[in-house]
């Protein structure tokens, strides 16, 4: 609905920005729509490091935020890696850009989501005037243990798969200070409710200081 223009009815995504306003301009026609550029946050990781966990538990903690897995909306046609899954995240940073139109900030969760790169050349990423990226990471020893402890439908005891997670987890502090920097957050040793709290203040802090931009 939001990139279809209320003036010509052309549809585009990428609409020009007008900060002051917000506005979003349409290049067909030039018409002006005010809309609310909240903040989005995303939250990510290896598999094994708590996110699904995670997630439940914030849905009844950040009230200030519409909370939700990227996983709902997964599907066998998303499965682009040649380009970067680009359709995926452009769907749910258009989703997302809709469900913020109601005055509430999204927290996205998705192991993907908290790679700058997959989301910051994305044409919907202008409607967000800033992306907060937190990622759960944990000590490879116990990585490895909570992967292969999973039950065996879940296909996690492979040890390729470890390999992967680990090296992506390594990845994530590596690169956790570059620009826009990534927030970590261990569990090796945490429980889930005590990092539910603190991604909770994460989430209040981040929807306080940044308000309606």
């Amino acid at each position: 609905m939001f990139n279809v223009c209320a003036q010509c009815g052309a549809y585009h995504a990428d609409k020009r920005i007008e900060p002051e306003g917000p506005y979003a301009v349409c290049p067909a026609c030039g018409h002006r729509e005010r809309f609310r550029r909240l903040p989005l946050l995303v939250i990510g990781g290896a598999s094994g490091t708590g996110k699904s966990a995670i997630c439940r538990e914030l849905v009844g903690q950040a009230q200030e935020a519409v909370v939700l897995d990227a996983d709902i909306l997964w599907r066998p046609e998303f499965a682009t890696p040649e380009d970067g899954y680009r359709a995926f995240f452009e769907t749910w940073l258009r989703l997302a850009k809709n469900i913020a139109q109601s005055g509430r900030p999204v927290v996205l969760l998705g192991a993907g989501m908290v790679v700058p790169s997959n989301l910051e050349p994305c044409v919907e990423r202008r409607y967000f005037a800033r992306v907060h990226y937190l990622a759960l990471v944990c000590e490879p020893e116990e990585l490895e243990g909570r992967l292969r402890d999973r039950p065996a439908w879940r296909e996690s005891g492979d040890s390729a798969w470890i390999e992967e997670q680990v090296r992506f987890d390594r990845w994530l502090r590596a690169n956790a200070e570059d620009d826009p920097p990534i927030t970590l957050v261990d569990t090796t040793s945490a429980s889930i409710q005590a990092t539910a709290e603190r991604i909770a203040a994460w989430i209040r802090g981040i929807v306080a200081s940044d308000g309606e931009l």
